[in-house]
């Protein structure tokens, strides 16, 4: 049984804007002669919202409760959505793009009022509750409720206190700003921000204080200097002056076939560098084998500790990546490009908006063939079902397989995940097969990779180096040594999830399937040293207390255990039996990568370092 009633508001209403709702009631609990009554209550009215004459009918069932004379929730002010489509004006209001929206109004204002959101939910048809659920599960958002949490003027100061930063002082750091109190800012605790070279690290709005104090912190925020830092970077006109873009242009105009490419990339062994390690080609066999349309989504949401090689190709080469990018997209036949940039990386943002207005204006790409977008400060978007979720407007909440992003992806389409060092190896493997010039150094990118090398070195940064190198030979020859006054006792291989080794596994070639044995992976490269100083222990500690702040939630095991391992860790004992039962659970219930690997650490001290515990 259907029922409509339609109510009319005060038509005189002047400067107004004509607007339609409906509003659909059901209750599974009422029942008219065995069926369930569904109401539907059309409202014509003009903005902004005039309350109405309501007819009230009593409510199926006990016949106590009777429908509410005025709509239910916070509603929008007509100030509030015109101030935010003003902010919004050269954007489409499309609900996928809900993240960008937060990142704009945020970006004017500070942070995210109740007003601004419930207009932003209005203006994109959405619940006030699917708004907040999305700000409220990125940490970068700072969501303020009814004027209480927040003041609407400080800067936010966020002090990274991952494990390359940890071992340079950031703790210490954290303590004398939150005992000093800085005017006008608020001190926040933060994950990785990739940049762990030049640790102890801050982020002050959007600029970045590298080798942190307190004195430096404290003259960033009085200068109010938000703005991020540029780099030196080539751009368009002289990377095409060195051949950029000649290896695509080959492809487009039928020089360099479908076929040819895939196999280049398949004799040269090319994995995904993003951690999985799964081979390049094989990726777009499956993808290629899939329906039109398809799309590629490029994973630069790098958020693992210790990792910063994505940061250092994006700023220091970004059209090799680019052109990577635009490479891979030709090979499936994808219509769009999305990048999926880490909100941690604004000088990055800058130089890729740059640049693809450039491409476009070029006439390299179709305007809107390649679409940035941000994330918003959360580790499990990096695995690639949930980046695509928040690419979609959506928490960051991993996919359960099959089917597989490569069958089912973004938008529901077939998508080819590469992650930005892959890209820049596509086209570099590429051009050497193509130049006949380069024909001594044919295959040298084959067996190359980049790490990013932090802790107790001389030299800390990301180094191209042959695949399979040992940590002792990265150290020493790579990296400058240890530092003055250190000696070598551990490393992580594959930053926090990766486990650790003692030093006198030094020797083991660091590559996708030599470390599993031992417990560990080589999974992005990133090598995080520890020395003699230094407790493993503590170390192992504070990775648990990172995967217990980003699990996203979704499933127990990784939600439960993570945290009961933190609690366990913290004891003066460790009870050995009950965190191996506790690790076994985790690795074999959890949904996702995070909790199957958020253990390693925690094992390889049971393992390696008893004396510890």
């Amino acid at each position: 049984m259907l029922l409509s009633l339609v109510i009319k508001t005060n038509p005189t209403a002047e400067k107004c804007t004509y607007r339609e709702k409906c509003y659909n009631f059901a209750s599974s609990n009422a029942r008219l002669r065995g069926k369930i009554l569904f109401i539907e209550l059309k409202v014509q009215n003009y903005w902004p919202f005039i309350l109405p004459n309501i007819y009230k009918f009593h409510h199926p069932g006990s016949g106590r409760k009777q429908t509410i004379p005025f709509p239910k929730g916070r509603q929008p002010t007509e100030s509030d959505v015109l101030k935010v489509r003003e902010l919004l004006i050269e954007k489409p209001l499309l609900k996928s793009e809900l993240i960008e929206y937060l990142h704009i109004i945020q970006d004017q204002h500070g942070h995210l009022s109740s007003e601004n959101m419930a207009a932003l939910a209005e203006l994109l048809g959405l619940s006030l509750a699917e708004v907040y659920e999305v700000a409220t599960f990125y940490a970068h958002f700072d969501v303020l409720i009814d004027n209480a949490d927040i003041p609407p003027n400080e800067i936010a100061v966020r002090i990274c206190n991952s494990l390359p930063c940890a071992l340079s002082g950031s703790n210490k750091l954290l303590e004398n700003l939150e005992t000093d109190s800085l005017k006008g800012a608020r001190i926040i605790p933060s994950p990785c921000m990739g940049r762990c070279d030049v640790s102890p690290v801050a982020e002050i709005g959007h600029h970045y204080v590298d080798y942190a104090t307190t004195e430096s912190i404290k003259k960033a925020v009085d200068d109010n200097n938000t703005d991020p830092e540029l780099p030196d970077y080539p751009d368009l006109s002289s990377f095409k002056k060195n051949g950029g873009y000649n290896i695509y242009e080959a492809c487009i105009n039928g020089k360099l076939s479908y076929n040819e490419a895939e196999d280049i990339i398949l004799s040269s062994g090319l994995k995904g560098m993003g951690g999985a390690g799964f081979p390049s080609a094989q990726k777009w066999a499956f993808v290629r084998k899939e329906s039109k349309p398809r799309l590629l989504a490029v994973n630069a949401d790098e958020g693992e500790p210790g990792t910063f090689k994505d940061r250092y190709f994006l700023e220091k080469a970004p059209h090799e990546v680019l052109e990577g990018a635009l490479i891979a997209a030709w090979v499936i036949d994808a219509d769009e490009i999305y990048i999926y940039l880490r909100d941690e990386y604004p000088a990055a943002r800058k130089i890729l908006l740059k640049e693809l207005l450039a491409l476009e204006n070029a006439g390299i790409i179709n305007p809107g063939k390649i679409k940035l977008r941000r994330g918003a400060g959360a580790y499990i978007c990096g695995e690639e079902s949930a980046m695509i979720e928040s690419i979609e407007g959506k928490r960051g909440i991993p996919r359960h397989r099959p089917p597989y992003v490569a069958q089912v992806g973004l938008f529901q389409r077939p998508t080819l995940v590469h992650n930005v060092e892959t890209l820049y190896w596509i086209r570099k493997l590429l051009e050497n097969h193509q130049d006949s010039s380069k024909s001594d150094t044919k295959n040298l990118s084959a067996n190359l990779r980049a790490y990013s090398i932090s802790g107790r070195v001389r030299e800390p940064g990301v180094k191209i180096a042959p695949i399979g190198i040992t940590a002792r030979d990265l150290i020493n020859n790579y990296a400058g040594g240890m530092a003055e006054g250190h000696n070598f006792k551990a490393y992580l291989p594959g930053g926090a999830s990766g486990g650790i080794l003692p030093a006198s596994l030094a020797d083991i070639p660091m590559d996708f399937g030599t470390l599993e044995k031992y417990g560990c992976f080589v999974g992005s490269a990133a090598v995080i040293v520890l020395s003699d100083q230094d407790s493993a222990r503590e170390a192992a500690v504070n990775l648990m207390k990172f995967f217990e702040k980003e699990s996203c939630g979704q499933c127990t095991p990784c939600r439960v255990g993570t945290e009961k391992a933190v609690n366990l860790m913290l004891a003066e004992k460790w009870d050995e039996k009950l965190l191996e039962d506790l690790s076994k659970v985790m690795r074999e219930a959890s949904i996702c990568g995070l909790g199957q690997a958020a253990p390693n650490p925690m094992d390889s001290i049971l393992k390696y370092f008893p004396e510890e515990i």
